[in-house]
């Protein structure tokens, strides 16, 4: 169900239920920039799928949903040997769900981002 981009991040789904998922991804030169950091862009990809995940504990099954706003503030270099994302549904309605999430560095266990988005529910 996700473009071959995101699977490249070798995600894990480490947790998933009606409380939100935990997804994670390895800290590997293919996502690092200068300084062996993760990059942005995988850091803000591994909290929106997260929190697809996150949606799809929520409801019980795979709902489709559509990302119309993602907010990631990045609040120190993501290092070390995976990135843990532990996404949360905030709220559902009929049409629109609410979601936030925070990315922790393993094994500091520091967070390095957190991100909110909002998704249509066709």
């Amino acid at each position: 169900m996700f473009a071959p981009w995101v699977r490249a991040l070798d995600m894990r789904i480490d947790a998933i239920g009606p409380d939100g998922a935990t997804l994670s991804i390895p800290v590997t030169d293919d996502i690092a920039r200068v300084g062996g950091i993760v990059s942005g862009q995988a850091l803000a990809t591994l909290a929106d799928t997260a929190m697809v995940f996150a949606a799809i504990g929520h409801y019980g099954e795979f709902k489709p949903v559509a990302t119309t706003n993602l907010d990631t503030v990045f609040l120190r270099p993501g290092a070390g040997e995976r990135i843990a994302c532990h996404a949360r549904v905030v709220r559902a309605g009929k049409a629109v769900l609410f979601a936030d999430a925070t990315m922790i560095a393993e094994p500091s266990d520091k967070p390095v981002a957190t991100a909110t988005a909002t998704y249509m529910v066709p």
